[in-house]
């Protein structure tokens, strides 16, 4: 598939090319230094913040808001992705090549964005020197706030927001260009009980099935203590994030629940991107302090009681090593998905896995909790879903198979419960000769559920005008069977094969589609040890003096296995318990 350039874009070029500029090494930051100097982009005197906030207003100065660059004639339009309304500089390199952030989940290859040539430069972000960050600590403080937040994914922003709102000075840090974290990614929605949607459906729900769906689910390896508020505070979770703006009025049924309680943007929409939008959006009108490009490398202790934390140390991309003095530190940065050295050593049977994580996944927060001497839970537990598009790292959301399809192996037959757990539907699917599956579906899965649209752009489906097509298509001879089985059990309303109990759509509106999947890494269930306070313990299981953490970096909320529509609940509830006990510890004196 080829990139078409902006209009803005393919204007810059030519007013280049018209005035002969001969960019030394190709680079943006030459094309434009041509014109008002070094200045176009940065402030004078030049000084770059590490988020390049003035460099990306620039940006828009001259090109428009995204939305003015979104182009619908183009097959693929960077400008309108699931990332958002992300930093121009996260694919934009002003003295480096440029380079998509959508490759690295995607392979766009093909694909060529303007001053491509450009001589490379080292990544600014090398992993830890541990000689700087010592000179950083023996300097001091630079700067001194109540609470830092490190990690700007859902758990993150919800923390930051709830601190912010406790009447705390907030400093949210972010490693990557953009925020998002793994949360942009999440496809599925927030599971809750007694809420508003739920009523309105007559849909009868308990905070004890929550909690015993959540349980039972993790094998009964999960802390009760923090399923008892995963459970209890889920409702409020789903109104917190429609005050903010959310739209939460979807209502599907993911893997080992009992009723419909995972709730989603109407329309089928991803709830992953919508909520970081909204959450970028909240965390800005409450003028919280965001820094991206800030990876914190270093807890740091008081010298006189090693389980006090007092601050951070921070890697700037612009402004090196410095020290953060800090009452409290809100740990969300997230799981260990991507960190390849950690699965190998964790969990060693996943080690050549793919995975559906955001490359920013990468563990940091275990090992910065690791070194400060917090203990840890569940550590060696990881998730693999059962549908990840095969040969690829694009999950194909378990909600898919809630709103209606069938998981058939490579000759059409079904082979499990679609609606069972994570764990054993990639169990199942592991243990088929081939060691995949293909999900199967028609137009009426597509039309509730809009995501699916995505797979087709990203050309993952397989598609045909009857279910004999497709069988022939795919070389599953035992489909149209299949499928004529499944639609007879849906009609009497029992499934006689494998007990599915909800089976909302036949498979008789063509076309007909198939997806080819297989389990990958989705979600580190262990991490750091926290109490009910989201307060970190130490290897005596004592609470670490200023140090909280929420979201996949903790451990102990999934137990073995986290169901579907949960970690969406775990990053609201326990980020905006991580936030305002984090506020109320910087604030007693």
């Amino acid at each position: 598939m080829k990139f078409k350039l902006t209009r803005f874009a393919v204007i810059a070029i030519a007013l280049g090319m018209s005035a002969g500029i001969q960019a030394k090494d190709n680079s943006l930051a030459n094309f434009h230094s041509e014109m008002d100097g070094c200045e176009t982009c940065h402030t004078k005197p030049r000084h770059v913040t590490d988020s390049e906030t003035h460099e990306n207003m620039q940006c828009k100065s001259c090109h428009g808001e995204y939305s003015d660059l979104a182009n619908s004639e183009l097959h693929f339009d960077p400008h309108t992705s699931h990332l958002g309304d992300i930093n121009c500089t996260s694919c934009h390199k002003g003295h480096e090549a440029p380079k998509f952030q959508c490759n690295n989940c995607h392979s766009f290859e093909d694909d060529k964005m303007p001053f491509a040539e450009a001589k490379k430069k080292p990544k600014w972000d090398k992993g830890w020197d541990n000689e700087k960050i010592k000179k950083a600590i023996a300097a001091g403080p630079v700067e001194t706030t109540d609470v830092v937040v490190i990690g700007a994914g859902s758990a993150g922003f919800n923390a930051a927001i709830s601190a912010k709102r406790a009447g705390a000075k907030v400093i949210l840090f972010e490693k990557a260009p953009y925020s998002g974290g793994n949360s942009m990614l999440a496809a599925g929605g927030i599971n809750a009980v007694g809420t508003r949607q739920q009523k309105e459906r007559g849909i009868e729900d308990k905070v004890e099935w929550y909690a015993e769906d959540a349980m039972k689910g993790g094998r009964y390896k999960n802390d009760p203590a923090l399923v008892k508020i995963l459970a209890e505070e889920s409702a409020s979770a789903v109104e917190w994030l429609e005050s903010l703006g959310a739209n939460m009025d979807g209502l599907k049924r993911s893997g080992g629940a009992r009723v419909n309680r995972t709730h989603r943007p109407s329309g089928g929409h991803s709830v992953g991107p919508h909520i970081i939008d909204v959450l970028r959006k909240a965390a800005a009108k409450e003028q919280v302090d965001t820094r991206l490009n800030s990876k914190v490398v270093k807890l740091v202790l008081d010298n006189q009681d090693n389980n006090k934390v007092i601050g951070v140390v921070i890697h700037g991309k612009h402004s090196g090593h410095y020290m953060v003095a800090a009452d409290s530190v809100v740990l969300a940065t997230g799981g260990y998905g991507m960190n390849k050295e950690m699965i190998a050593y964790y969990r060693p049977t996943f080690k050549d896995m793919t995975s559906s994580n955001n490359v920013t996944a990468t563990g940091d927060g275990i090992l910065l909790a690791k070194e400060a001497g917090a203990s840890m839970t569940d550590i060696d537990w990881v998730q693999a879903h059962p549908t990840i598009g095969k040969d690829s790292r694009i999950l194909v959301s378990e909600t898919v198979r809630g709103v209606g399809a069938i998981m058939v192996n490579v000759h059409g037959s079904r082979f499990i419960n679609e609606l069972t757990t994570r764990d054993r539907a990639s169990d199942a699917i592991l243990k088929q000769p081939e060691q995949w599956a293909w999900l199967v579906f028609d137009e009426q899965l597509i039309s509730k559920k809009k995501m699916v649209r995505g797979y087709d752009h990203l050309g993952m489906l397989s598609k045909a005008n009857s279910v004999e097509e497709l069988a022939k298509i795919t070389g599953m001879k035992n489909l149209p069977q299949t499928v004529s089985d499944y639609n007879k059990y849906k009609a009497q309303g029992k499934d006689e094969a494998f007990g599915r109990d909800l089976m909302p759509l036949s498979i008789e509106k063509g076309p007909f589609y198939a997806v080819r999947v297989q389990p990958g890494i989705h979600h580190t269930m262990g991490g750091v040890a926290i109490n009910t306070e989201s307060e970190v313990l130490n290897i005596q299981s004592r609470p670490m003096i200023g140090l909280y953490a929420a979201g996949e970096v903790t451990g102990g909320v999934h137990g073995f296995n986290r169901l579907g529509g949960n970690a969406i609940a775990d990053t609201v509830i326990f980020g905006r318990r991580a936030g305002e006990h984090a506020a109320a510890h910087a604030l007693k004196d």
